[in-house]
C-alpha cells in the first residue's frame, strides 16, 4: 500500500513538473544565483509588485468569464455564420488572434483550442487539425504583441519602462499589421473552401454575472494602463470573486506569477554580477532585436524579457524582439507548449507530423518578421 501511495505521488510531482517544467527551471535558476549573489536587502528591489497585480488582476477576471463560457459562446455563435472550411478556419484564427490582445495569449489557446477541435471533429475536417492549431499558436503569439497586457513579457516591459501606451502601440502595429497578412495569406493557401455546415444549439449566457465580469475586467485594463491605481484593483476583484465565483481565484495561473518571481530573482542577481553585464550589455548593444528574439528560442520569451531588460534601456527593440520570438522552436512561448500539450493529447502518435509542421511555418514567420523589423524599425 506504501509502495502504491509514493508511486502516486511521484507521479504527482512528476506531472506538477511536466506541466510546469518553465516555472521549475526559473526556480532552480533562481537558487543557484543566490550563492553567487547572497540574499540581502537590495533583493526587495527585484520584485515588480505593478506587473504581478495587474497580471493577478486580469488573469483572475479571465477566469472568471471563461467559467461562464462567455467567449466560447460568442466566438460558437460567430462560427455558426460560415459554411466552408477556409472561412471558418480563418474565423477561428482571427478570434485567437483577437482574444490573445484582450485575455492574454495562454487563456486565448485554453479557450478557442476546444471550440476549433469541435468545429473541426463535427464537420469531418479533422485533417486541418494540426495546421489550425499551429496557426492558433501563432496568432495567440503575435496577436497579443500589440496592446500591453497581451502578452505577459508586454506587460512587465510596459511597467518596467513606464513607456506611453499610444508609442507602444506605435511601435508594435507594423509586425502586428505583417502578421495578420501572413496569418491571412496562410490560410487562404492551405485550406479549400470545402462547403461544411455545423449543428444548431441554443447556449446562453447568465446575464447578471456577464455584466459584473465585464466591468471587473474594464477596472483590470483601467489598472493596467495606469487610469486607476493597483492597490483598487486588488482588493476589489478578489472581493467580488470570492462571493460570485471562488473557482476562479483557484484557476488563475499562478505557477505563471511564480516564473516572474523566480525570474525577478535570478535576473536581479544577474545584473549584479560585472561578467554577466558586460556581456548581455556588449551583445544587446550590438542588436537588441535579434538577441532577444533568439534568446527566445532559448529560454523562452518572458524570461527573456526580465533578463534581457536588466541590460539596455533600449526598449523599442527589446519589445520588438521578445514578441517576434515568440514564435519559432517550441519553447519560445509557453503558449506553445499549450498548444504541443493539447494537441497531444487528442492525436496521440501523430506528433512527429505536427511537430514538423510547427516547425516549419514558426521559422518561416520567425524569420520574416525578424528581417521586416530590423529593415523598418
Amino acid at each position: 500500500m506504501k509502495t502504491t501511495n509514493h508511486l502516486f505521488s511521484y507521479r504527482e510531482v512528476r506531472g506538477f513538473i511536466k506541466k510546469n517544467v518553465v516555472m521549475v527551471i526559473a526556480m532552480i535558476a533562481a537558487a543557484i544565483t543566490c550563492f553567487l549573489v547572497p540574499p540581502d536587502r537590495e533583493y526587495l528591489d527585484y520584485f515588480d509588485v505593478k506587473t504581478l497585480t495587474c497580471l493577478f488582476c486580469v488573469l483572475a477576471v479571465v477566469c472568471a468569464l471563461k467559467n461562464i463560457n462567455f467567449f466560447y459562446v460568442l466566438a460558437k455563435k460567430l462560427i455558426r455564420v460560415f459554411r466552408n472550411a477556409r472561412v471558418c478556419i480563418l474565423a477561428l484564427v482571427y478570434i485567437t488572434f483577437i482574444g490573445s490582445m484582450l485575455i492574454a495569449n495562454d487563456m486565448a489557446l485554453l479557450t478557442f483550442l476546444p471550440l476549433g477541435t469541435y468545429v473541426l471533429t463535427t464537420t469531418g475536417k479533422g485533417k486541418y487539425m494540426a495546421f489550425t492549431f499551429i496557426m492558433q499558436n501563432i496568432a495567440a503569439n503575435l496577436g497579443g504583441m500589440l496592446t500591453p497586457f497581451g502578452n505577459p513579457q508586454n506587460l512587465y516591459l510596459y511597467t518596467k519602462f513606464q513607456i506611453p501606451t499610444m508609442e507602444f502601440m506605435g511601435i508594435m502595429a507594423a509586425p502586428f499589421a505583417l502578421a495578420i497578412a501572413l496569418i491571412t495569406l496562410s490560410c487562404i493557401i492551405f485550406v479549400k473552401p470545402e462547403p461544411f455546415a455545423l449543428k444548431d444549439e441554443k447556449v446562453s449566457l447568465p446575464a447578471g454575472r456577464s455584466i459584473v465580469y465585464l466591468l471587473l475586467f474594464i477596472l483590470a485594463i483601467a489598472i493596467v494602463f495606469r487610469g486607476i491605481p493597483y492597490m483598487v484593483g486588488l482588493v476589489v476583484i478578489p472581493a467580488a470573486l470570492l462571493v460570485l465565483d471562488r473557482k476562479a481565484l483557484k484557476m488563475v495561473d499562478y505557477p505563471l506569477l511564480l516564473t516572474f518571481v523566480f525570474f525577478f530573482v535570478f535576473s536581479g542577481n544577474m545584473a549584479r554580477i560585472d561578467e554577466v553585464r558586460s556581456v548581455f550589455s556588449f551583445l544587446l548593444e550590438k542588436n537588441t532585436l535579434l538577441v532577444s528574439a533568439l534568446s527566445c528560442q532559448v529560454i523562452s520569451n518572458v524570461p527573456s524579457a526580465i533578463l534581457l531588460s536588466q541590460f539596455t534601456a533600449n526598449y523599442k527593440h527589446l519589445l520588438l524582439g521578445v514578441n517576434i520570438g515568440g514564435v519559432g522552436t517550441l519553447i519560445a512561448s509557453l503558449a506553445s507548449l499549450i498548444t504541443f500539450r493539447e494537441y497531444s493529447k487528442l492525436n496521440k502518435g501523430k506528433t512527429g507530423h505536427y511537430m514538423l509542421m510547427f516547425t516549419a511555418f514558426n521559422f518561416a514567420f520567425l524569420i520574416i518578421l525578424a528581417a521586416f523589423s530590423m529593415l523598418f524599425q
